[in-house]
């Protein structure tokens, strides 16, 4: 039985990710952070995040998040990893690891030019 998700008012729950080419997007943030790819009842690609509680999809005719305002971060196991990760599959590390010490981060592009972080939490 698939896991489902906590529903509580506040809970971020859906985003809405501008993309250039939906299909190169979808593939960056599955290899990349594991999230689940699928279509939803309307036929568009979706995602789930890598534990299932945070869905959304990708979204054309919308100028890329570039610039740092609102930043979302996305937790990993191993910032190292995903680092070489992200650039293996078409993300340019704009904040290398070790700017916000002793917390472990980094900032990356998403190959439509999103600008996101990496958190990986100590211990």
């Amino acid at each position: 039985m698939a896991k489902q998700p906590n529903y509580g008012n506040g809970k971020i729950c859906y985003v809405e990710i501008p993309a250039i080419d939906i299909a190169t997007s979808a593939k960056f943030f599955q290899t990349v952070f594991g999230w689940q790819i699928r279509t939803d009842n309307y036929g568009s690609t979706s995602f789930d995040d890598g534990v299932g509680e945070v869905s959304g999809m990708w979204v054309t005719g919308r100028e890329p998040m570039g610039k740092a305002g609102l930043l979302i971060s996305i937790m990993v196991d191993d910032a190292e990893a995903t680092v070489k990760l992200i650039a293996a599959n078409g993300g340019i590390i704009t904040q290398p690891i070790g700017k916000d010490f002793p917390e472990i981060t980094a900032h990356f592009t998403d190959p439509a030019g999103n600008l996101w972080g990496i958190y990986q939490h100590r211990g």
